[in-house]
């Protein structure tokens, strides 16, 4: 199958899941002549089975470790339902979830899932990690090469800031590091992250339902990279795109260094393929109808997803014609989405 997408800003043409150029017959034309297409997004930390549980908790907390507490004992009923929830069912609500905001990549901060691997509608990168300090007892034996995301400073006690010392202590403070949260980070937590050359993971929407606060701007002002995560339901306000609003109203990073968070410098981070239009490239990409930083998930109108059409906004399916067998409509809270699983070139 050949698909040509056409949007205000240029055109893409996909064949067989990939990018090619923009020349010859095509089985299927899409216009929007209101909207932007641009490469896909990378959630750079998310808890994927996580999702369908809503926000849990009465905040604020001083730390992630009060916070985990408290839930167990004030929503033990209602999470004792969630884990009802088929596995599989729970890892796809996060699917989805990402997928209705143009995320085609993404981290799930967990162990690695044999679902990921069988028929998963989008890219989940494969990554060291652990979950924290406190949780992960066998931390010494995280070992081999590549990225390693880590919970760090996950609240504002001292403890939460003595957590950057004690992994620094611990051998792991370098340049594979990928911290996630930050909240606590103090003066010389900041002077030894941005010293290792290690990189951060902002979740601000998270941070300030917990704590009513955020990393600290000197620390990201420090010069280490930047990623951007939507993180789960459970504490999160909802998508990346809502973290991506949330963040540039906070003034804390410039519109470039944001885009390049959910770009970027998060694909040069986790150590996979930059983002990109070009021809070659796996399609993943969205349409989107405002500016990135200004947009929703309900201005998101397409998302092709490792060369698959995954999202089209339902009064735009028709014209997908009989490439539109197969799919349905699903709904993302208020959201509804013509949806399909399918592989394009088997369309």
């Amino acid at each position: 199958m050949r698909l040509l997408i056409s949007a205000s800003n240029r055109a893409v043409a996909v064949e067989h899941g990939r990018i090619v150029e923009t020349v010859g017959p095509f089985d299927l034309t899409l216009s929007f002549p209101e909207g932007e297409v641009r490469p896909g997004l990378i959630n750079a930390h998310d808890h994927l089975h996580r999702n369908h549980y809503g926000r849990l908790g009465r905040p604020p907390y001083r730390s992630a470790r009060d916070w985990a507490r408290d839930i167990q004992f004030r929503h033990r009923q209602r999470i004792e339902i969630g884990r009802q929830t088929p596995r599989r069912e729970a890892l796809l609500t996060g699917a989805w979830k990402n997928l209705f905001a143009g995320v085609t990549t993404v981290v799930h901060h967990d162990p690695w899932e044999p679902d990921f691997e069988r028929d998963f509608p989008l890219s989940v990168v494969r990554v060291r990690q652990a979950d924290s300090l406190g949780m992960t007892p066998a931390l010494d034996r995280v070992d081999g090469p590549g990225p390693f995301c880590i919970h760090l400073a996950e609240g504002t006690d001292s403890r939460s800031a003595d957590e950057v010392r004690l992994l620094d202590a611990r051998g792991l403070l370098d340049s594979d590091l990928i911290a996630v949260h930050c909240v606590g980070v103090d003066p010389d937590g900041i002077e030894r992250l941005a010293g290792a050359g290690a990189a951060m993971v902002w979740c601000p929407t998270s941070n300030l339902f917990l704590f009513g606060t955020t990393a600290p701007a000197a620390l990201l002002e420090a010069g280490l990279d930047v990623l951007l995560g939507s993180d789960s339901r459970l504490t999160g306000a909802g998508d990346l795109l809502d973290e991506l609003r949330s963040a540039r109203a906070l003034g804390l990073l410039s519109d470039q260094r944001l885009e390049a968070a959910v770009g970027a410098t998060a694909a040069r981070c986790l150590g996979i393929a930059a983002p990109s239009l070009d021809p070659g490239m796996t399609a993943d990409l969205m349409v989107v109808a405002k500016p990135l930083l200004k947009a929703r998930a309900e201005d998101v109108l397409l998302v092709m997803a490792g060369g698959a059409l995954r999202v089209v906004r339902p009064d735009l399916a028709p014209s997908l014609g009989h490439f539109a067998d197969g799919g349905r409509e699903m709904r993302n809270g208020s959201l509804v989405r013509w949806t399909s699983t399918r592989t394009l070139q088997h369309a």
